[in-house]
């Protein structure tokens, strides 16, 4: 929306104290429990400076970096969607009177965030996550009220991790919309600074504020190679041209039966995963039985009691529960909402403690129906020839 500006390290500061003076809970990436994690932030000095990430399937490891980056890092277990879809919060509570219950609706949370240091991957899960909770038939009104007053801070990613394939999903790593303010961080052995522009009038306001300075032609392409070269470093590619009628018609591949061997239907792939969105509700009362509440909570669609109906489970096996997910994540999402429910950002691949990778697992079945076609192909050549 308006010219890229120029930030240094205690322009960030300001950035920051600006947002909180505004009214805003500040929440951004910090070292906690041996995991760069979102939490509130008071100062530069709560970011994970100096502090990047290494990823495997199953494996995630802090590791110090020989710089002072502040973003320097790729993504932790946690993404935004603990603080707008929170992993638990009260519908209502009951008080029972002399004669009657009186029930009170918990009213939606107008807390005010902003967050610092979304990615893109970040910012289109959110957008997937719209659709779920504020464009479908039912509003959910708690999301809507945090959706609405949240403000977002981007940075482009500068790294890739070896998780990551924001590119196969054509989610990032360039933050391109959704967002109020977007960084890019720039550090070399002479300045670290951080292009900072404006996505949105609300943006555009903080950003007058902060009083940033104009960036040059050379900060400019610096922070374009930065982008640029991190989309070259992805450590994770998916083919995703025909992914949901490819998905569609191999619903009995071998496949899902060599992952259920694997799989611990542990949910940690839904728990991290940034666009997963079930739960479930539970009542409570005291011992008295004169006070009810009704709690929602996250639920994953691999435990057994989620398809539970009156005659037991509809899948209860872990490869139907492992096939529901993925074919729902990628082929059956695009048909409810008109998107698929990945945006590559590679959280399950990391902290399924097993180390199923979604982008093998589509292409082992991928591979498999290629071979199968290529030599039914060869055979009608063969029996045309003789």
């Amino acid at each position: 929306m308006n010219k890229p500006g120029v930030i240094d390290r205690e322009g960030l500061n300001r950035l920051i104290q600006t947002l909180i003076g505004r009214g805003y809970q500040v929440v951004g990436p910090t070292v906690r429990d041996e995991a760069i994690v979102y939490d509130n932030v008071f100062s530069i000095e709560d970011l994970p400076a100096g502090w990047t990430d290494e990823q495997e399937g199953g494996t995630y490891r802090l590791k110090k970096r020989s710089d002072d980056a502040l973003f320097g890092y790729t993504l932790g277990p946690h993404s935004w969607k603990r603080f707008l879809h929170p992993p638990e919060r009260r519908l209502w509570q009951a008080q029972k009177d002399s004669l009657d219950f009186d029930i009170v609706p918990e009213q939606p949370d107008n807390t005010k965030y902003a967050f610092l240091g979304m990615r893109s991957c970040e910012l289109h899960a959110i957008a997937i996550q719209d659709k779920v909770f504020i464009q479908s038939p039912h509003t959910d009104l708690h999301y809507q009220s945090l959706r609405q007053n949240a403000l977002f801070v981007a940075v482009n990613c500068g790294q890739a991790g070896n998780t990551c394939f924001c590119v196969s999903m054509q989610t990032g790593p360039k933050v391109e919309a959704g967002y109020d303010l977007v960084l890019t961080e720039i550090l070399d052995d002479s300045h670290h600074s951080f292009l900072i522009e404006a996505g949105s009038e609300a943006g555009k306001n903080i950003l007058e504020e902060v009083k940033a300075g104009p960036a040059g032609a050379g900060e400019i392409k610096k922070a374009e190679e930065i982008v640029t070269n991190t989309a070259k470093q992805m450590g994770r590619a998916m083919e995703t041209g025909n992914i949901k009628e490819l998905l569609y018609e191999n619903l009995e591949h071998p496949a899902w039966g060599e992952i259920a061997e694997r799989c611990l239907s542990c949910a940690n792939c839904t728990m991290v995963c940034p666009t997963c969105f079930c739960s479930t509700v539970e009542d409570v009362t005291d011992v008295a039985g004169d006070h009810a509440e009704r709690w929602q909570k996250w639920d994953s669609c691999f435990t057994m009691d989620f398809s539970s109906i009156h005659g037991g489970a509809v899948r209860n096996s872990t490869q139907s529960r492992y096939r529901q997910w993925m074919t729902h994540k990628l082929a059956s999402w695009q048909d409810q909402f008109d998107t698929s429910g990945c945006v590559g950002c590679g959280r399950c691949i990391t902290w399924g403690p097993v180390g199923i990778d979604l982008t093998r697992e589509v292409a082992v079945i991928r591979e498999s129906t290629t071979c199968q076609e290529e030599n039914f192909s060869g055979s009608e050549a063969q029996n045309e020839n003789s």
